[in-house]
C-alpha cells in the first residue's frame, strides 16, 4: 500500500482575471491543489469567480486574503503595474508568490521584490510557463547536443491582435506596453540561451511605435541583441497584430530549429528541425505549459526541487526590458502605487 500523496498547495488568488482559469484553475484541479480564497476589487466578481471555479471562499479584500493563515501561495495576475506592489505585500505577509510576468514595473522595483523575497524566506516565481514545456526543453537540448552546431542567431516574434482601448495593457500608469506584456517572453527566451552563447545578451538597438492616444505606450517594439560569444537575437513584439504569432527560430552553424508557438505550445507542439542531414518535425505534446509550471512549483514547495525561475532571474529580465525601452527612446515603465491601481479594473487584461 502506498501512503498519502503530498499535501496539496493552498492557493489564494488576487483578482478575477480571465487568465486565471487557464493558468491556474485547470492546473490546480489537475494536480489536486486547493483554491482556498479569491479577492477582487468588485466583490460580486470574486463571488462569481469562486462559484464558477470551485474556490472555497471569497476574501473581503486583497489585504484580507494575504492575512488568511490558510493561504500559503498567492497567485498575482493583476495589471502589470500592480504586480510589484502586491508581490511585495504578499512576501511581507510570509506567502509564497507565483506572479504573472513581468514581476514588477522596472528593474529597481524587481530588485526591491528580490530583497523582500530573501527577507521572507519564501519562494518567489515569475510565471514564464513556456520554460517548463517539452517544446522549450527540446530547443535547448538541440543546442546542448551539438546537432545545430554553434549558436548564431535567435529570432522571436510574440504578437497578438489589439486588446480593447480600455484594456489596462494600454495604460502607461499601469506599466502597459507590448514589451511588458509580450516582448518579455522574447527577451526571457533569449536570456535562457546564455549557456550556449557565452553569457547573457545585451541590446544593440531597438525601435518602437507608440499606441495612438497613449503616449509612451509601445504598440510594438523590435530589439536587436548581441551575446558575448557573437551570436545575435531579434526580439520582436506587437500588441496590435493581424493575428496571433508566438514563434522562435534558433539558427546554428550546422542547422536550425523552429517552434511555431513557443509561448503557448499546447496549441502547437511542433519543433521543426533542419540540418544538412535532412528535415523532421517533432511533436512534443499538447499538455498545458501552465500545468507543467504548477507542478514545478509544487515540487519545489513540497520536495525542495530546484526551480529555474526566482527573484534573481526576474531582476535580470526587468533589467533587459528597461534597457530595450531606453534603446528604443522610451522610458522604463513608471511604478504604480496601490492608490493608483485601485482606480482601474483588477486584472481584466487577457494575458498569455
Amino acid at each position: 500500500m502506498t501512503g498519502p500523496g503530498p499535501e496539496p498547495l493552498r492557493i489564494g488568488v488576487l483578482g478575477a482575471a480571465r487568465i486565471t482559469e487557464r493558468a491556474l484553475v485547470g492546473p490546480a484541479r489537475a494536480g489536486g491543489h486547493r483554491l482556498v480564497a479569491v479577492a477582487a476589487r468588485d466583490r460580486s466578481r470574486a463571488e462569481a469567480f469562486a462559484a464558477a471555479h470551485g474556490v472555497e471562499r471569497v476574501a473581503g479584500s486583497y489585504a484580507d486574503l494575504l492575512a488568511d493563515p490558510e493561504v500559503e501561495v498567492v497567485y498575482n495576475p493583476l495589471a502589470n503595474g500592480l504586480h510589484g506592489p502586491w508581490n511585495l505585500a504578499a512576501l511581507a505577509a510570509g506567502k509564497h508568490v507565483l506572479t504573472e510576468k513581468p514581476s514588477a514595473s522596472d528593474a529597481e522595483e524587481a530588485a526591491e521584490v528580490r530583497r523582500a523575497a530573501a527577507a521572507s524566506g519564501t519562494v518567489f516565481m515569475e510565471a514564464f510557463h513556456y520554460l517548463f514545456h517539452p517544446v522549450t526543453r527540446r530547443l535547448h537540448e538541440l543546442l546542448a547536443s551539438g546537432e545545430l552546431g554553434e549558436l548564431r542567431r535567435v529570432e522571436t516574434l510574440v504578437a497578438i491582435p489589439a486588446p480593447d482601448d480600455t484594456d489596462p495593457r494600454w495604460s502607461l500608469s499601469l506599466a502597459g506596453g507590448a514589451l511588458m506584456d509580450l516582448g518579455c517572453y522574447s527577451l526571457h527566451a533569449a536570456r535562457t540561451l546564455a549557456p550556449w552563447a557565452g553569457g547573457a545578451p545585451r541590446p544593440v538597438s531597438a525601435r518602437a511605435g507608440e499606441r495612438a492616444g497613449a503616449p509612451g505606450v509601445d504598440e510594438w517594439l523590435d530589439a536587436e541583441l548581441r551575446f558575448p560569444g557573437g551570436a545575435h537575437a531579434s526580439a520582436r513584439c506587437h500588441m496590435a497584430y493581424g493575428t496571433l504569432e508566438m514563434s522562435c527560430r534558433i539558427v546554428g552553424s550546422r542547422g536550425e530549429a523552429f517552434a511555431p508557438n513557443f509561448v503557448l505550445p499546447h496549441q502547437d507542439d511542433r519543433v521543426v528541425v533542419r540540418t544538412p542531414a535532412g528535415g523532421r518535425t517533432e511533436h512534443l505534446g499538447t499538455r498545458s505549459s501552465y500545468t507543467y509550471q504548477l507542478e514545478a512549483l509544487a515540487a519545489r514547495l513540497r520536495h525542495g526541487a530546484p526551480l529555474p525561475l526566482d527573484a534573481d532571474d526576474a531582476v535580470e529580465t526587468m533589467t533587459l526590458v528597461d534597457a530595450c525601452y531606453r534603446a528604443a527612446g522610451l522610458p522604463p515603465r513608471p511604478r504604480t502605487t496601490l492608490g493608483q491601481g485601485l482606480s482601474f479594473g483588477s486584472g481584466r487584461a487577457r494575458r498569455v
